[in-house]
């Protein structure tokens, strides 16, 4: 979602159409948590009809070389699906355990 809006996503309809599989309710939810958080700030704008415009605080704004890290380590070390065609689907954010993918690390829980 702050990756939509660090590529100039600010009206709702933008933001969901940057993010596929995304409904409106969930939509709606992450823009509230992330305003909660302090990284998102929702603008309305006095117009006929009234325009809201999303935009990432400064506290937001600072997280992009975090999230830039991130994508950058999940594209090396979490695999592919087969077929997977957009980087949402290719980096799911449930994955098989470590061993499934030939680690030799124990999964969580598990004894060494």
């Amino acid at each position: 979602m702050l990756q939509a809006l660090f590529t100039g996503a600010h009206r709702f309809a933008d933001i969901r159409a940057a993010i596929p599989g995304v409904s409106d309710v969930m939509l709606t939810r992450r823009l509230r948590e992330l305003e909660d958080a302090g990284l998102v700030e929702r603008w309305v704008l006095p117009s006929s009809p009234v325009h809201v415009e999303y935009h990432l605080t400064q506290m937001g704004s600072e997280a992009g070389p975090v999230l830039d890290a991130v994508i950058e380590w999940s594209h090396k070390w979490i695999p592919v699906p087969a077929g997977a065609t957009d980087d949402a689907a290719s980096h799911p954010a449930v994955r098989e355990p470590a061993q499934a993918r030939g680690s030799s690390r124990p999964a969580a829980g598990e004894a060494k």
